[in-house]
């Protein structure tokens, strides 16, 4: 059983999620606002950038009714973004002092795995110990395939989707950085600095086992669900770090 203070940090973990979803519905109210009046961003604007804030502030409307829909939508959405990043750094603080943060650190080894990911990770799994496989961590997360079988007869559907949907989330994030060349070079490189070899040794295996993975299945299945595998075999790979972890702690 988790103790209060694991308990207290995926609850932050969860309310900084109920934060990015009140964010996307904010701005997507203010988007569909904005084109019912006609009005669409720049060409070559990326959407809720600076330049788009900016050209957000130039807007203005002739009637009085349209432009207090206008005005309350950017304070809704500027209100949203700000408590998006006000629990974000009470995340980090949090997990900073938390006794988690050798097991934050080590998952981030694998590619597609940051921060943010991590302490989803580690907060939504509390022990690793408890899964004695990576299959059962993998159905854990909802990514594996349903059956529906008889006798001889077995048939095969879409994934369960019947475990954690944070880490389900996490995973099929992460699992699109395998489109990208195996390296170590950039951020993950950072995140490498001063963990054991062996570790970095799984991160390239990781990389290179997803990579593979990712292009043999996106030719033949196409690319959703090439991505939803390759999630299915990071779960694996985020397993055999925390195990590795929990061992390391035992010993």
């Amino acid at each position: 059983m988790p103790d209060p203070e694991h308990e207290a940090l995926r609850d932050l973990v969860r309310a900084r999620y109920d934060a990015k979803d009140d964010l996307r519905r904010a701005r997507h109210r203010l988007t569909k606002f904005l084109l019912r009046q006609g009005i669409c961003s720049p060409p070559g604007t990326t959407a809720w950038s600076a330049r788009h804030h900016a050209w957000l502030n130039q807007l203005s409307f002739d009637r009085p009714a349209a432009q207090v829909v206008l005005d309350d939508y950017r304070v809704v959405e500027q209100a949203a973004h700000e408590r998006v990043r006000r629990l974000e750094l009470a995340l980090r603080r949090c997990a900073e002092q938390s006794p988690q943060l050798p097991l934050i650190a080590a998952l981030q080894v694998l590619r597609g795995i940051a921060f943010l990911s991590a302490v989803t990770i580690v907060a939504e799994v509390g022990e690793f110990r408890r899964f004695a496989s990576a299959p059962g961590f993998m159905c854990f997360t909802g990514l594996v395939t349903s059956e529906h079988s008889s006798g001889a007869t077995r048939r095969q559907g879409g994934i369960t989707r019947a475990g954690n949907r944070y880490l389900r989330h996490v995973m099929v994030q992460g699992a699109h950085n395998a489109r990208y060349v195996p390296n170590l070079r950039g951020a993950v490189q950072q995140r490498l600095d001063g963990l054991p070899p062996d570790l970095v040794e799984l991160a390239l295996h990781a990389q290179q086992r997803l990579h593979a993975r990712y292009r043999h299945l996106d030719r033949r299945i196409g690319r959703p669900k090439a991505v939803t595998a390759v999630a299915r075999e990071l779960a694996g790979f985020v397993w055999a770090v925390g195990r590795r972890m929990c061992e390391a702690t035992a010993a």
